[in-house]
């Protein structure tokens, strides 16, 4: 997963033709831990979209200007536009994350 630590950055990953899924988290969120170990296998199965990881802690403001509160939380984009979200305060679980991807599909035509 890509980290993403400015808004450039950011403003970069969003302004693709592929679906660019941010995943929102902080490093002393237990929910994050969470999820960390299946992840990676969780991107491979879904290598059509582009994963990236922002640290909400570190970009607090444009968490603010999302209005991610809840972490971890995804929030999807193609070509600059959001098109999806999962954002919540609750824990997410490996079949949470692959319902919402799949659902990205859609999206993608």
């Amino acid at each position: 997963m890509k980290q993403i630590h400015n808004e450039q950055e950011f403003n970069t990953a969003i302004q693709n033709d592929k679906i660019s899924v941010i995943l929102f988290t902080t490093k002393w969120c237990g929910d994050c831990m969470f999820i960390k170990p299946f992840m990676p296998s969780v991107e491979a199965a879904y290598d059509a979209y582009d994963f990236y990881e922002v640290d909400r802690d570190e970009m607090m403001d444009l968490a603010q200007e999302l209005e991610i509160m809840g972490i971890p939380s995804f929030v999807s984009f193609k070509n600059g536009k959001e098109v999806s979200r999962f954002v919540s305060s609750l824990r997410k679980t490996r079949p949470e994350i692959e319902a919402y991807l799949d659902a990205l599909k859609d999206v993608e035509e």
